[in-house]
């Protein structure tokens, strides 16, 4: 079989497209990112088994091109003013961890017996997590606009900033290290830094007079507008590898250089599909340079490094974020997203390969280092909620005594006990809300979206923040008046699960003793008989109930809906913000 691949070269790229489907199924099967099930595809394919990727010339090219299409799109999406507006605990979490990792890091590898450079490779590549990965399993769970979702988001920029720093940095020295023994070392490191500040300053000039006009006109036709992109993303590359700091960088300008123009959503849309395919082939070259024989010799040192980063990283996140004042559950919610390492890790040491400042042996550990932490992080995600449980004795006694901005008692909750709580105000919620007052009930809002919470607050609703899957959370609301406690939350998938937020909310207020009525939003008929044997008394319908009701008003035998139209809460405008926990009008119609 390899022979026959290795014959000609579109077979061999072939047999590694369909190998790396085959393998990339069953990591899905297995839950498991991509990343992993490609590096995985580069071992089988490699020398050490099949032996099927022996064109390294052309992988390699295409390797490179997907790092510097990867880079392009990192710029692309890169505001300027970002660092100001992510929040204090974003900016000290995001660096406070970088600091400690990449401090504790180079000391575990100084104590297994690797030298300075190596180690401090190293200990800057555990501070990367991976944004792809995260983004992705937040999504997949609706936590990607809670609180710990948004400061997981936050500090994960604030590392893509630091790569970003270590890239530049690192070429600089690179570029001197040939001739670091000689007289040319420090004027070679100084006219990198001359090249690339003209370099920046040309981008900027290009930004400031013709990234904009040039765009527009090319989006006449879409396909030029993608075809520029490349182009450019590929030339900047390439003046920068020739300047003396790397395809990376380059790269990255090309990224920033557009990032002002109206479309770079739209170009950022079309590339995300090339990048993948492309970084296919980086993974591949990756695992097929891998010698298994090394990477024996290099398993004790990375099951230690992968202890550090799957329980070191959460713990400094939740250590941080406790004596900022947030609570244990949420500190411990987003640390978990910190435990792996990135694909920005392994193109960190690719560089660092590339420049001569480590050995095959570095990059092979970081990289099995990479494959332990991506695929047990995955499944920390996944089931967080489940891992807190079993910690939430230790995690009890680190929030004895505290005083939280998160905290129900940090918010007014009202003069009065409220009649109903409802859970989750979005649209549907809200009009909920707003339509219980009217008929004189005392309501309080809660919603997972601090910042959708503001908004409600702002336009005359009762609403607070507050997690409706936190057991402690709802054992602190005052559940004692309660008619009802309503959940609001959508249901995105086919089937219930445990960590579905309504039935984790129903247990909650179980727990906490409410044997009350609980109402629930039901967007799948199916579903009904799950939601009523975990205690749920009503079912809303809210298609089936709104489709009854406008028949009712068709045939002229229901009340209008407006009860008392001259009632200024019936005249409130509803703020128009779309939480996470709500859909959209837009979502509710795709469902």
């Amino acid at each position: 079989m390899a022979d026959i691949v290795s014959g000609y070269v579109f077979y061999e790229i072939s047999a590694l497209l369909v190998l790396a489907a085959a393998v990339g199924f069953a990591g899905l099967l297995l839950r498991q990112p991509l990343i992993v099930s490609f590096i995985a595809v580069g071992v089988l394919a490699g020398p050490s088994v099949l032996g099927i990727a022996r064109s390294d010339a052309h992988i390699d090219l295409l390797a490179e091109l997907g790092i510097a299409v990867l880079l392009f799109l990192v710029g692309l999406k890169l505001d300027l003013k970002l660092v100001r507006t992510l929040g204090p605990v974003a900016l000290v979490t995001g660096l406070g961890q970088v600091a400690f990792t990449s401090a504790f890091g180079f000391l575990i590898a100084l104590a297994l017996g690797f030298d300075w450079v190596t180690s401090v490779y190293v200990g800057i590549a555990l501070t990367f997590s991976s944004t792809i990965i995260i983004v992705k399993l937040l999504s997949d769970k609706r936590e990607i606009d809670s609180l710990h979702g948004r400061i997981a988001l936050g500090f994960l920029i604030v590392q893509d900033l630091v790569v970003v720093a270590a890239m530049i940095v690192l070429s600089a020295i690179g570029q001197g290290a040939g001739a670091a023994d000689g007289e040319g070392g420090l004027l070679d490191v100084m006219m990198v830094f001359v090249y690339g500040a003209a370099l920046v300053g040309l981008v900027g000039l290009f930004i400031r007079f013709v990234a904009t006009p040039l765009v527009t006109r090319m989006a006449a036709a879409p396909e030029l507008l993608i075809a520029f992109a490349i182009g450019w993303a590929a030339l900047l590359a390439a003046v920068g590898h020739y300047l003396g700091f790397g395809k990376e960088l380059g790269g990255l300008l090309a990224g920033v250089s557009l990032a002002s123009t109206p479309f770079r959503e739209a170009i950022a849309a079309r590339l995300a599909a090339l990048r993948d395919f492309l970084l296919l082939f980086f993974f591949i070259s990756l695992g097929a340079a891998l010698d298994l024989a090394i990477l024996g010799d290099s398993v004790g040192a990375a099951i230690v490094f992968s202890l550090f980063v799957l329980i070191g990283n959460p713990l400094i996140v939740l250590i941080i974020m406790r004596a900022m004042g947030y609570r244990a559950r949420t500190g411990f919610l987003a640390g978990l997203t910190v435990a792996q390492i990135s694909e920005f890790s392994l193109i960190f040491m690719a560089m660092g390969l590339s420049l001569g400042h480590v050995t095959g042996q570095g990059m092979g550990l970081v990289t099995l280092v990479g494959l332990i932490t991506i695929a047990a992080s995955t499944y920390m995600i996944t089931y967080s909620h489940w891992l807190y449980e079993r910690m939430a004795p230790l995690l009890a006694l680190i929030d004895k005594g505290h005083g939280m901005p998160e905290d129900l008692s940090a918010v007014d909750v009202g003069s009065k006990a409220p009649d109903v709580i409802v859970f989750g105000v979005g649209r549907y919620g809200g009009a909920i809300m707003q339509r219980l007052m009217n008929r004189g009930a005392h309501v309080l809002g809660v919603d997972f979206d601090p910042v959708a919470a503001a908004a409600w607050r702002k336009a005359g609703l009762n609403v607070v923040y507050g997690d409706a899957t936190d057991p402690e959370y709802v054992a602190h609301l005052p559940l004692g008046s309660l008619t009802y406690a309503v959940a609001t939350m959508p249901d995105h998938s086919a089937s219930l699960t445990q960590d579905d937020p309504r039935l984790a909310l129903a247990a909650a207020l179980r727990g906490a003793g409410y044997d009350g009525r609980i109402a629930a939003v039901c967007h799948q008929p199916a579903m009904r008989p799950a939601l009523e044997d975990a205690g749920v008394s009503l079912v809303l319908e809210p298609f089936q109930d709104a489709a009854e009701e406008a028949t009712d008003l068709i045939l002229g035998a229901a009340r209008p809906l407006r009860i008392n139209p001259q009632d200024p809460l019936e005249q409130m405008s509803l703020p128009d913000v779309t939480p996470s926990d709500v859909p959209s009008q837009a979502k509710e119609k795709s469902a």
